[in-house]
């Protein structure tokens, strides 16, 4: 239908307009790669005790920080902490005396008081000998308090040359604490409260996939 404006005679046309597609330069990737899932990048999200030891073994060889970092591996592992919990662990939350690890939690956790067994206590002691000032366990070379990004990246690194063969992130450490205590065959009340879990569901998780409850199954 004809369209007046200004004195001049429009037609409308039914054709619809057809969009100009966007000009490429030759060679140019067509858009940035898709990120890749989880578990195309790893088998699992979880660390076996053997796997954690090669982390630590591997930390070890690494630098003039190797020390701090195997220590950091150690502990996150063996209390199941989370990368913001390792990071903010102060020198009075330990009790060297007592042998004992003040646990503060995030996420409205459950804080606890877990043990300190002896490869922990005599890491932690040459640590504490090793960098005297500052209050945190775990600081840069410029004396300040290690930030989870910083962790991230060097555990990343470690992984990168251990004879892992995945890449690896911090919150693998804290889920191979659950799967490492529900195959025990910890009980499940005790590790929510271990972990900090204030539902009991987030803890169902490891015992589900605990394989010693199948044990007797098949008796040969």
């Amino acid at each position: 239908m004809p369209n007046i404006e200004n004195g001049t005679v429009r037609i409308a046309s039914k054709r619809p307009i057809a969009k100009r597609r966007a000009l490429r330069v030759v060679g140019e990737p067509m858009g940035p790669p898709r990120r890749q899932r989880n578990a195309e990048r790893r088998p699992r999200e979880y660390l076996t005790p053997a796997e954690i030891e090669v982390l630590i073994v591997t930390a070890k060889k690494r630098g003039r920080y190797g020390h701090r970092d195997a220590t950091m591996i150690l502990v996150a592992y063996r209390h199941g902490l989370r990368v913001g919990e390792l990071c903010a662990l102060t020198w009075d939350q330990v009790d060297f005396g007592q042998g004992l690890l003040h646990v503060t939690r995030l996420k409205h956790g459950v804080p606890s008081v877990h043990p300190l067994a002896g490869e922990e206590l005599r890491a932690l002691r040459r640590l504490r000998r090793e960098q005297p000032e500052g209050r945190h366990l775990f600081q840069t070379e410029r004396n300040a308090p290690m930030t989870p990004a910083g962790f991230r990246k060097t555990l990343a690194r470690i992984g990168e040359v251990s004879a892992l063969g995945f890449p690896v992130h911090p919150h693998m450490l804290r889920h191979a604490c659950g799967y490492k205590l529900a195959n025990d065959g910890q009980d499940t009340r005790a590790l929510q409260h271990y972990l900090g879990h204030r539902n009991i569901q987030h803890t169902v998780r490891y015992t589900e996939l605990a394989s010693g409850r199948f044990n007797g199954f098949w008796p040969d």
